[in-house]
């Protein structure tokens, strides 16, 4: 089969393409003018020019293919949403859909996130059911309240114009984190630049076992359905004791109090609005670190989809080894 995959120079959409890859399908793969895509210059990807905001030329690269996965968005971490966050993951999601439509592709799956469902509000992981809830929780930033809302796009599409399905993963580790992107958190556990631990919890997962879901949710998917694509949930203190553990890294020993870490999230906020530019520490990073709700269970998945999770510990050593042959540690 044909596939095409909005956002392979990214993290997620890299590991997606070679996993569709070694399963003997074609990729066609979108990128911008900038994107860079060195680091997979070994898989035979064809590559196309056309951004989200570029309705006819998605259009052109989606011809002929079977389906498309829309991996593509833009992350920010602070409350306030830009322009340019909003008219990428609200607008491109519509003009994905649109283009989909356009070039008479069979089915598209959309990359969501965990983050556009529910933490947990009883203690017990969550599922696909439990109600938006992360603005109660002051983890509504803008990424999260963009990809709900072009989340909402997609189901609402999947009613009468397009076979879409909706994917939800939780927090991806392992190679071909170009940025990094969530594997920021082990580069820099390895290389000691986090002075201590906080109390809140995360779900983390081998981004092979996201793929190979994504590929799952194309084959067996309900259309307008949502799966979440999870792997363990761990305290961040938990997490990085594994990581420890798997590469030899110092332990983190030390925990920061609450109210500590909400003083230098207040400060990075202060220095943000000052410089006018986004930092990685701010109110609402430091909430999502404090936070002990944000727990979830991939049972629909494994029923519907047949996922199954694989070594979070591989996935760290993985992520490490890759790290270490392009000299990002």
């Amino acid at each position: 089969m044909r596939f095409a995959i909005t956002g392979a120079s990214g993290f997620l959409g890299g590991n997606l393409a070679i996993t569709l890859l070694e399963a003997g399908h074609e990729v066609v793969a979108t990128k911008r003018d900038s994107s860079y895509v060195e680091h997979l210059s070994a898989f035979p990807i064809e590559w196309k020019d056309a951004s989200l905001g570029q309705k006819e030329a998605l259009q052109e690269a989606f011809a002929g293919c079977d389906g498309v996965f829309h991996c593509a968005a833009a992350v920010s971490v602070q409350y306030k949403i830009e322009p340019w966050v909003e008219k990428t993951n609200i607008d491109g999601t519509r003009n994905v859909i649109d283009a989909c439509l356009g070039a008479g592709v069979k089915r598209l799956v959309h990359c969501s996130t965990v983050s556009a469902l529910g933490v947990s509000v009883d203690g017990e992981p969550s599922d696909e059911t439990v109600p938006f809830n992360f603005p109660e929780h002051h983890l509504g930033d803008a990424y999260v309240m963009t990809k709900r809302r072009s989340q909402d796009i997609v189901l609402e599409a999947a009613k009468s114009e397009i076979d879409a399905v909706i994917v939800n993963p939780t927090f991806m580790i392992g190679p071909y984190d170009i940025k990094p992107s969530s594997g920021a958190l082990v580069q820099s556990i390895l290389l000691g630049k986090i002075p201590g631990y906080t109390l809140g919890t995360n779900n983390f997962v081998n981004v092979h076992d996201v793929t190979l879901g994504m590929l799952a949710a194309f084959e067996k998917g309900r259309r307008g359905e949502m799966y979440i694509l999870g792997g363990e949930n761990m305290t961040y203190k938990a997490f990085m004791d594994l990581v420890s553990e798997a590469t030899g890294a110092p332990q983190i020993r030390f925990r920061v109090p609450n109210w500590a870490a909400r003083v230098a999230g207040w400060w990075g906020d202060r220095w943000s609005s000052m410089r006018g530019k986004e930092v990685e520490l701010n109110s609402a990073t430091v909430e999502w670190s404090l936070n002990n709700r944000y727990l979830f269970r991939s049972d629909k998945a494994a029923r519907e989809l047949g996922y199954t999770n694989t070594s979070l510990r591989q996935a760290i050593l993985d992520c490490t080894a890759w790290f270490r042959e392009n000299g990002k540690i």
